[in-house]
């Protein structure tokens, strides 16, 4: 014991948490799951739902549960994918060692730089990926992967900085980067490029866990139980990419950055 009581303070803070707000959050976690499974954004579930259920606790402490949760389920992902489909480690490998290096530098620059100087720019690149994806009807209709060994390591370091940083500095719409990036950049499939963009989205949650879990930032008693219904809408989810392939997982993405993007401008004018 260090001597410091905090009973009271924890006391304070789960006085507000209603009765029903644990079997919520879990429900949310199983869809969050599920959909980031397919083409990432479970954030934009589970965070807004921790939130909620957790109107005492201090944001870092809901951003680390949310964590701890979504890694869980990013990890149970990248498995599925693994044992499913080929995934070209030339892209993941690189990507993932360099997201996980700037991800923490990235939430590290919190502290110096505004964040809210990157919703108007973040806005901006969502609407122009999601013209972009419907002007090219067949973009990422096949795999058809780079054959340069240098180029490929080149474009996922610089891949996995970008994206890593940002994460870990900012967040939102992360996961459709990733597939994004990895469509346009690498001559990937959406299918593939969801698989290689949950393995970089797990080297992300891990940079950012290095964070919150020494700082007591994580609340186990509902993390733990959000984990495992995150493992279970993950696996439901990378089960319905396989079986969907590209095209579905094309059609949900598209869906999922307009969805971004309208919560981004509800964000701005609410403030």
């Amino acid at each position: 014991r260090t001597g410091v009581d905090p009973g009271g303070r924890l006391s304070a803070l789960f006085a507000d948490i209603a009765p029903w707000s644990l079997a919520f959050s879990c429900a949310m976690a199983l869809l969050a799951g599920l959909i980031d499974a397919m083409v990432g954004g479970g954030g934009m579930i589970q965070v807004p739902a921790l939130f909620n259920a957790l109107p005492g606790m201090p944001p870092a402490t809901v951003f680390g549960t949310n964590k701890f949760s979504a890694i869980a389920g990013t990890a149970t992902a990248s498995l599925r994918y693994a044992r499913s489909i080929r995934i070209d480690w030339r892209i993941a490998a690189p990507a993932s060692l360099a997201a996980l290096l700037c991800a923490f530098v990235g939430a590290r620059m919190v502290a110096w730089l505004p964040v809210a100087l990157a919703r108007p720019l973040v806005l901006v690149l969502l609407v122009l990926m999601a013209l972009y994806t419907m002007r090219q009807k067949q973009l990422g209709a096949e795999h058809q992967p780079l054959a340069d060994i240098w180029q490929i390591r080149r474009r996922a370091l610089l891949m996995g900085a970008a994206i890593g940083f940002y994460d870990g500095f900012f967040g939102p719409g992360t996961g459709s980067f990733l597939l994004f990036a990895c469509v346009r950049w690498f001559g990937c499939d959406f299918l593939r490029a969801s698989a290689i963009a949950k393995i970089v989205n797990l080297a992300t949650n891990l940079a950012a866990l290095a964070y919150f879990i020494p700082s007591g930032n994580v609340l186990y008693l509902f993390a733990v139980p959000m984990a495992c219904c995150n493992i279970l809408g993950a696996r439901i989810g990378s089960r319905l990419a396989v079986r969907g392939g590209a095209p579905l997982v094309r059609r949900l993405f598209l869906c999922l950055v307009w969805l971004l993007i309208a919560r981004l401008i509800y964000d701005s004018l609410s403030g």
